[in-house]
């Protein structure tokens, strides 16, 4: 597989995670643990499955602990942080903070071995993140003390997940197999935190179900898996800004679905995206 198809399958997860919003919306009530333990467990039990009927049972004996630790860590920690961040901080506000993980990816990436940071990548990162940052805060947010904490949890969401995906380009040959197994030690410690802090409530209506498995099937599984691949083989820095666009086209798909309003903000979001992701582009074609 070769560096632009690792990283146009990468991209992949960005537009799976599009769709993310929608199908969350089509789940309410029932609260985020409980859903991130039901999703997952779908997500890493079809995971298992590809496992088996493809013959690489065997490989997910050969990955240590310590891998199958940071991988759960990675899922769940940014899952954990963000609901919690969510509980303590407007969402607005948390929702921005946390989405600084596409330009950590780009910024930490600097420290990868053979990897070449360069001014094209951090600039249009900085371009996405605020284009992001209209669609998250729709032109104005107010910064509350008395939110700190979660704020402080909505900082260690962007951190954890964009040093999970840097890490994991470290880890390049443990096979993407293993994040079955994440998935599924995601959705055991999900369902904890459920029972922790939560009340049980199940779907009544069939569109509900449908879109608890729409969500195991893509953002919450087969989207983690290209990832795995796009970050370990992939352009990462390019990959990094172009996340900015999961936000974008999520908002989107709300439009169509009759859920959002199409504003001058999502419009001006749009050129910032499109504008970064270019700039990223082009630094990253230059090192060819």
């Amino acid at each position: 597989m070769t560096k632009t198809q690792a990283t146009t399958l990468g991209f992949g997860a960005v537009l799976m995670w599009a769709l993310l919003a929608v199908l969350t919306v089509k789940t309410v009530p029932i609260p985020p643990f409980q859903l991130t333990a039901m999703s997952f467990a779908i997500g890493g039990a079809l995971g298992l499955v590809w496992v088996f009927l493809t013959g690489e049972a065997q490989s997910l004996k050969t990955v240590s602990w310590k891998i199958y630790a940071f991988g759960t860590v990675g899922l769940f920690g940014y899952h954990f942080f963000y609901f919690s961040a969510l509980r303590l901080a407007p969402a607005a506000e948390a929702g921005l903070i946390a989405y600084l993980w596409p330009l950590l990816i780009v910024l930490f990436s600097g420290l990868l071995p053979g990897e070449r940071l360069k001014a094209g990548h951090i600039i249009g990162g900085l371009v996405g993140f605020a284009g992001a940052a209209l669609i998250v805060t729709q032109g104005g947010t107010t910064f509350e003390a008395s939110a700190a904490l979660g704020y402080g949890l909505a900082l260690l969401c962007a951190v954890t997940w964009s040093s999970y995906s840097v890490i994991s380009r470290r880890l390049g040959q443990t096979p993407t197999s293993s994040v079955a197994v994440f998935c599924l030690a995601t959705a055991a410690l999900s369902g904890v935190a459920h029972l922790g802090f939560e009340d049980t409530v199940w779907p009544i209506e069939l569109t509900a179900w449908l879109a608890v498995i729409g969500l195991g099937v893509g953002p919450v599984g087969l989207a983690f898996f290209v990832w795995d691949v796009g970050v370990k083989r992939g352009d990462i820095q390019l990959l990094g800004v172009a996340s900015y666009a999961a936000p974008l086209l999520s908002t989107f798909v709300l439009v169509i679905a009759g859920i959002a309003d199409l504003t001058w903000a999502l419009l001006g979001a749009s050129v910032l995206i499109t504008l970064g992701a270019v700039l990223a582009a082009r630094a990253s074609r230059s090192d060819t």
